[in-house]
């Protein structure tokens, strides 16, 4: 059992006066509720967008799909990558317009296919024979590009297996794709979110660059790599700077492709967004199993079906912070719902003051990704994950 003076780093995830603004601003508002920082989004865009300045931004909307999100960013100059055609209305809605737009699902119907292409979307992602032939059919003329298969090797929440194939069949794609009137314009991948290992970048921009290579000799002329996602947030777990990502990426691509520079494009979600959210909770018991258990059970008014979905597998950890003082006790963290699967951390102790009690808030940083766009309609009657905005701008 852990009895040390509990301690919370609170510098390390938000600068502690910035807290107090937004923690008064929570006080007013029904928990569960996440707070998403605006003025935070702005400098996480600004300090990628410096890092790495020979590529376009395609925000992933699925990561937080808010509309005050969305228009920060687009005011920025922000792109946007778009999984669905409710996305797609989304951005219509707010008054974007589709050259700003990528259609990078690899999954999709032919209807909206057809909708995209209807919409003025010109710039598609494939992996498959079949969804190619769509795109042909229902797009026609438009810019294709090609996802490479990744292993997610090193990220804590990989993106293998189910999307993008094999060099040898994108290269027969990307010739079929000529064939069929397309434009082949680049190669894709993602080397999984929150990717603690630069050197999956170095791997996969090698194979486009085989890529390129193996086309270009019969006569088709590649011009765009999309680096995805990866680029990290602010968890427990520290990882390398935006900037020390920055530099080893374009370290790898100058190697292969030295001073003949393709087109670049990123698709950053969790990066951008992530460390601008605090999910603010409340316990709303702690008790025991057995007179002599040595952990106590946490339950909070959160949990896996709120929006903590990541936390499957103790995947993604969070920050959390219980604002007392006091000895800390490894406690195991549950959700309110009546399943069994909602237990967020069991292996993974977290710390919790000795002092705290039901009632009480509690404090989850790095959770404006993949937290109210995960969260259940209506399981066990629960609404979705509430959300509002802050900012001082």
């Amino acid at each position: 059992m852990y009895k040390d003076p509990y301690h919370f780093n609170l510098a390390r995830y938000m600068d502690p006066a910035r807290f107090e603004q937004i923690r008064s601003f929570a006080d007013q508002l029904e928990t569960p509720v996440l707070i998403i920082d605006l003025d935070l989004v702005k400098a996480k865009y600004q300090e990628l967008h410096a890092s790495m300045p020979l590529s376009q931004i395609y925000y992933a909307v699925k990561a937080n799909p808010m509309d005050e999100v969305i228009c920060r960013l687009y005011e920025l100059g922000s792109n946007f990558d778009l999984a669905s055609r409710y996305e797609l209305d989304q951005m219509k809605r707010l008054g974007i317009p589709p050259e700003r737009l990528s259609y990078g699902n690899t999954i999709k119907k032919t209807l909206d296919i057809r909708y995209f292409h209807e919409q003025g979307v010109r710039l598609f992602a494939t992996d498959s024979e079949y969804d190619l032939e769509n795109i042909a059919k229902h797009a026609p003329g438009a810019q294709v590009f090609f996802r490479i298969l990744t292993e997610g090797t090193g990220a804590d929440w990989p993106l293998s297996r189910k999307f993008g194939a094999h060099s040898d069949l994108l290269y027969h794609l990307i010739i079929k794709a000529a064939d069929l009137d397309l434009i082949p314009w680049g190669i894709s991948f993602h080397v999984g979110s929150q990717q603690r290992d630069i050197g999956q970048w170095d791997d996969a921009i090698a194979r486009c660059k085989y890529l390129f290579d193996a086309v270009a000799e019969e006569g088709i002329e590649l011009k765009m790599i999309n680096i995805g996602g990866g680029f990290p947030a602010n968890y427990v777990d520290s990882t390398f700077s935006v900037q020390e990502y920055a530099d080893e990426i374009m370290r790898f691509i100058r190697e292969d492709f030295g001073d003949n520079l393709p087109q670049l494009i990123m698709e950053p979600g969790r990066s951008l967004v992530a460390d601008a959210g605090i999910l603010v909770s409340e316990i709303i018991n702690i008790t025991r199993k057995a007179k002599n258990n040595l952990y106590r059970w946490v339950f909070l008014d959160v949990g896996k079906f709120g929006g903590l979905i990541e936390t499957i597998d103790e995947s993604i950890k969070f920050p959390i912070y219980f604002p007392h003082e006091g000895l800390a006790d490894e406690v195991i963290l549950a959700g309110p719902t009546c399943d069994s699967m909602d237990i967020m951390y069991e292996s993974y102790k977290y710390h919790m003051p000795e002092t705290a009690q039901p009632g009480d808030r509690v404090y989850i940083f790095t959770t404006g990704a993949y937290t109210q766009s995960y969260s259940s309609v209506s399981f066990n009657g629960f609404p979705p994950l509430k959300s509002v905005v802050f900012s001082n701008l």
